[in-house]
């Protein structure tokens, strides 16, 4: 059955933009008073509306009252929202001055949350996930990225991985798991992190690939976590194996962010240490620099250069990477709205990387615009003018939000 949704004050479909470099508002395509007709959760057309029911008289209408702006759906294309407990000792002491490491030797930092998520069982943890991707959907976030991490073991990773599809079957949202499990070398493994790493490859990835829990892995490198050239080795034999790659690169120190452009990975993450070097490296691959705003809110610290990067040509994308530690808070649009006024970002090139620059982040191209053959992930916002989405930081929520499940 077809379906007729709309008039719409506004619909911005996002179609024949540049997948990398800088965007300006001028470029954008609006289509006023249209609406969007679909069918099995597929998008037919988008177009004038009084067109579309001329052209559909017998078409289901979804009337839409009032002033609304369409968008596609928001794809967050790294999240860890599969945890148990808080860490809200951590922000405070972090917020009072101390570092990384004293709060790591208080009993804080990734290996408390590791702690309190082994604690809880596979149901419990599922549970927690819903909630958070059913708040993350009714905020216009149609595609979900979430990885495990917080196992550090084979038994507690597959325990994550498993809780992370139990809640997938809960929701309309799109979720797309990756393996995390080279986060950290975990306390209680007895052996260096190239051995750990090892340990993954031999006998953890491989029940994965045979159980279908995830497609990708991911590596954090960093001077806490894994040096340079173990992980690429881990990239590339978890490549070998068919998984796809993406990293945790330059937050605090460089070198992350050439072993992703080495590993060929689809992503580059964090990127707030990266320098001009950098820079360059991501913009001449086809590896996405994903900027991570919540991070930098949460610790404190300066944006990745988001400016710089799209400038030079790179793919930018912009993620929430809603954690327990650092990026506690998980409202996408307002952080990448407040990261959009400090690094003068415009409003398309925001929207591009909440949209269909994040979807080639996770190798997705049925999303992330409005056009024939996508899939209809939309959302809706109750304004006449698209720049009042950023210009209300976060607090102008969508009125309605349709995934391609549930809109048919």
């Amino acid at each position: 059955m077809k379906k007729l949704t709309g008039p719409f004050t506004q619909i911005l479909p996002l179609t024949g933009l540049p997948i990398r470099g800088a965007l300006k508002d001028e470029q954008l395509h609006i289509i006023a008073n249209g609406g969007v007709l679909i069918e099995d959760g597929l998008i037919l057309a988008v177009d004038d509306f009084e067109k579309l029911r001329t052209n559909y008289p017998s078409v289901q209408i979804e009337e839409i009252t009032g002033d609304h702006v369409l968008l596609p759906g928001f794809v967050d294309c790294h999240t860890h929202l599969c945890f148990a407990g808080s860490r809200a000792k951590d922000y405070a002491m972090r917020n009072s001055g101390k570092s990384y490491l004293e709060i790591a030797a208080s009993g804080g930092g990734i290996w408390d949350s590791v702690t309190q998520t082994r604690l809880a069982t596979e149901t419990e943890l599922s549970n927690l996930l819903a909630k958070r991707i059913a708040r993350h959907l009714a905020e216009g976030v149609t595609t979900i990225e979430i990885k495990s991490g917080y196992g550090l073991s084979a038994t507690e990773e597959l325990k994550q991985l498993k809780a992370i599809h139990q809640a997938a079957n809960k929701t309309h949202a799109h979720i797309v798991p990756t393996c995390l499990a080279a986060h950290i070398k975990p306390k209680d493994f007895d052996g260096e992190g190239n051995e750990y790493l090892k340990y993954l490859l031999n006998d953890l990835l491989p029940k994965i690939k045979q159980q279908g829990l995830a497609k990708r892995v991911d590596v954090f490198i960093e001077q806490s976590a894994f040096n340079t050239s173990d992980a690429l080795f881990y990239l590339s034999r978890a490549k070998q194996m068919g998984f796809e790659a993406t990293v945790h690169a330059d937050q605090f120190t460089t070198g992350g962010s050439e072993v992703a452009v080495k590993a060929r990975a689809a992503s580059a993450d964090h990127l707030e240490a990266s320098g001009d070097y950098e820079i360059k490296l991501l913009a001449n691959s086809d590896t996405v620099a994903v900027t991570l705003p919540g991070a930098s809110l949460g610790l404190g610290m300066g944006y990745a250069p988001a400016r710089k990067l799209l400038d030079a040509g790179a793919c930018l994308a912009i993620a929430s990477d809603w954690n327990p530690g650092s990026a506690p808070m998980g409202d996408l649009l307002m952080q990448a709205s407040v990261m959009a006024a400090a690094e003068k970002l415009s409003t398309i090139e925001v929207f591009a990387g909440l949209t269909y620059r994040a979807a080639q982040a996770l190798k997705l191209n049925d999303r992330g615009i409005l056009t024939k053959g996508k899939l209809a992930d939309m959302q809706d916002y109750p304004c006449n003018d698209y720049r009042e989405i950023l210009y209300h930081q976060g607090k102008l929520k969508p009125a309605r939000v349709w995934t391609a499940e549930n809109n048919d």
